[in-house]
């Protein structure tokens, strides 16, 4: 039976768990079958920061890729799929983490919405000031 590999991505609220196999180049995202990752994520852009570490790594084609992604928007979707990805490509062939690590697809972003405060309008936006 053939290896899986494994790697899990999260960006802002979403969570994506990636698994990787020897193949034909397969995309199943959430238990569909696409012929590309641009019928899922509709954006070029999204798409294009999704599949990056393929694409350096040179395997587009090659690998089965099967992803479970939920929580968020599509944009926080495709940089936790692009995480994911990365970490299992790197556990798939070790020798392409220095590779990730200079182009930085290892780094996980820590930004997240910041919540309301009570007393304001938003996170930061105070009610509007009247003198009179």
């Amino acid at each position: 039976m053939a290896e899986i590999y494994m790697g899990t991505g999260r960006r802002k609220t979403s969570t994506a768990r990636v698994y990787l196999k020897p193949g034909s180049g397969k995309i199943v995202i959430n238990d569909r079958e696409y012929n590309d990752f641009n019928e899922y994520f509709e954006n070029k852009v999204w798409t294009m920061h999704a599949i990056e570490p393929l694409k350096i790594a040179g395997l587009e084609g090659t690998l089965d890729v099967m992803i479970r992604v939920q929580g968020g928007g599509k944009n926080g979707q495709a940089g936790a799929v692009r995480l994911g990805l990365a970490r299992a490509l790197v556990s798939y062939n070790s020798d392409l983490r220095k590779t990730f690590r200079d182009k930085g697809f290892l780094t996980r972003d820590p930004r997240m919405v910041e919540r309301k405060k009570y007393g304001l309008k938003k996170a930061r936006r105070a009610p509007q000031f009247s003198k009179r």
